[in-house]
């Protein structure tokens, strides 16, 4: 694991199970290398506090459409929060 996903792993496992915790942790670390390489745990964490809800699943994936909402190219989130996409997203391979 990087630096990112570990002090991510261990703020969130305050707040959820420590698997939930993990997949977060390694979203949000799927997020900076794709999109944000200098994205911090800090700058993480001081977003997520920010987060309009009390479930730690609603408020992640919100800091997660947050993120994406803040860099000009990431123009879809769904990938990166909890579940995934979820079972009514488009298929990627589908092309025209």
């Amino acid at each position: 694991m990087s630096d990112l996903t570990d002090a991510l792993a261990e703020a969130f496992g305050e707040e959820t199970d420590a698997d939930t915790a993990a997949t977060a942790a390694e979203n949000i670390a799927e997020f900076a290398e794709q999109y944000d390489e200098e994205l911090t745990s800090e700058a993480v964490i001081d977003r997520y506090a920010e987060a309009p809800h009390a479930d730690f699943r609603r408020a992640f994936n919100w800091l997660v459409g947050d993120l994406a909402a803040a860099n000009e190219d990431c123009t879809d989130s769904r990938e990166f929060r909890i579940e995934g996409p979820g079972p009514f997203a488009a298929d990627p391979t589908i092309t025209g």
